[in-house]
């Protein structure tokens, strides 16, 4: 640890020697990084609960699955991983991705 915090004290001296301060450095970002669910009944409890803990990038690039296999991973995700989303909010998302992200019949 101590190791670390010496490197990343040693990488940031020539930084302050030459002058940077935090009105000097920006940062940008590669593209719009926004999401937004397909709109649709159960996007807001989507939104509210999936977003907590996937990245957009993640979301946003899911193959489309079945009614089961979108069950099945929402029900991971409480089970497994602790997502706090109601039964009645489970229902809805698993609704909602099926009909907005699923398989074509």
């Amino acid at each position: 640890m101590k190791i670390i915090a010496f490197a990343a004290f040693a990488a940031l001296v020539p930084l302050v020697a030459a002058g940077a301060t935090p009105s000097k450095v920006s940062v940008t970002m590669p593209g719009d990084l926004s999401f937004a669910f397909k709109p649709g009944p159960g996007s807001q409890a989507a939104t509210t609960y999936c977003l907590i803990c996937h990245s957009s990038a993640y979301v946003s690039t899911q193959p489309p699955l079945d009614r089961a296999h979108w069950d099945a991973e929402v029900t991971k995700m409480r089970k497994a991983f602790g997502a706090t989303i109601p039964d009645k909010d489970a229902a809805e998302i698993v609704d909602y991705l099926t009909a907005s992200y699923g398989k074509a019949p």
